[in-house]
């Protein structure tokens, strides 16, 4: 049994990785491929906010999921719904 787990795991990471490895030399190519003026600081400092404000928001928003979860704020949307649906 934990055999067939191991070999799903490895099924299930391998061409994650390949996808991922894939994105990776694409976006290199495309970055490496555009000619013209160098991006100036100005530009890298941005574009560093831009992706410490967008982890933030992403964290802040799914750490308020799982708190909501938690703390059973999610279970009164579930108390008129049965396991099945009609």
């Amino acid at each position: 049994m934990k055999h067939k787990r191991a070999l799903g795991s490895i099924a299930l990471l391998v061409p994650l990785l390949a996808i991922l490895a894939a994105s990776v030399w694409f976006a290199a190519q495309g970055w490496m491929s555009v000619e013209g003026p160098p991006i100036p600081l100005a530009g890298y400092v941005a574009m560093a906010a831009g992706i410490v404000v967008t982890l933030i928001v992403g964290i802040g928003l799914m750490s308020l999921v799982f708190y909501s979860r938690r703390h059973g704020y999610d279970d009164a949307a579930d108390r008129g719904r049965s396991d099945r649906e009609d």
